[in-house]
């Protein structure tokens, strides 16, 4: 990391960070991941919440499909995707014919992003909710409380650091998507791709500044990790 803030002075930078082109990478990214991180906590919270209080063959099933994103090569998920989204298969048809193509748009990105980073959510989050005491549920319960507000009132706030660990890693891994995102969608290009598109076309003096400030971005990740939320490696 010394050796990247190192390798370009300063003032060229922060005079890059002006562009263009590191600007809308940087809006696309940010909206982006913040909008994958959304759709991820929506559905992963109460697939998290099943799988931390079932058992059987089927949640294991269910486990292990959620987890496969996290082991399959990036260019893979890139195809996987396209079989499902693209322009030939029928729902990329149906999006196009509707004005709103799932590939070379906002929502492909959105897409590749959620499906790589949403293993995030749900295995913290399981972890987070298997930490929390069932007697405190059973008590609530046993009071006249229902499921939902025992939930809402009991289990979320316990589990609400570990929780939020999970929904840190998920953008920190969502704004950082490259092999997917670029094969889904490509534009908007995010900052990975643009770093990539810039090391490509003018040399790796040009993928500086969009590096430097992904580098910040995770930065900024990892300190939310040990001071609000509940590290996950601890």
């Amino acid at each position: 990391m010394i050796s990247l803030f190192l390798s370009v002075p300063a003032e060229d930078i922060l005079a890059r960070m002006n562009h263009p082109t590191v600007i809308d990478s940087a809006t696309t990214s940010l909206l982006s991941a913040s909008i994958s991180t959304v759709v991820a906590t929506l559905f992963g919270l109460p697939l998290a919440y099943w799988l931390a209080r079932t058992d059987g063959a089927v949640t294991k099933i269910v486990l292990v499909v959620v987890v496969l994103p996290l082991v399959l090569p990036p260019t893979v998920v890139g195809i996987v995707l396209l079989t499902v989204f693209g322009p030939s298969s029928p729902l990329g048809e149906a999006a196009i014919a509707a004005g709103f193509p799932l590939t070379r748009s906002l929502a492909g990105v959105v897409l590749a992003q959620t499906f790589v980073a949403s293993p995030f959510v749900v295995v913290t989050a399981k972890a987070a909710f298997e930490s929390v005491d069932q007697t405190l549920e059973y008590a609530s319960r046993s009071l006249g409380k229902s499921r939902w507000t025992t939930a809402r009132h009991v289990t979320l706030p316990l589990a609400g650091p570990g929780i939020l660990a999970g929904v840190t890693l998920a953008f920190a891994r969502a704004i950082g998507e490259f092999g997917a995102t670029m094969m889904l969608a490509y534009y908007p290009r995010t900052m990975p791709v643009q770093i990539w598109v810039a090391f490509i076309e003018l040399g790796l003096d040009n993928a500086y500044p969009v590096a430097i400030l992904l580098v910040l971005i995770a930065s900024t990740a990892l300190v939310v990790l040990n001071t609000v939320a509940s590290n996950p490696w601890e």
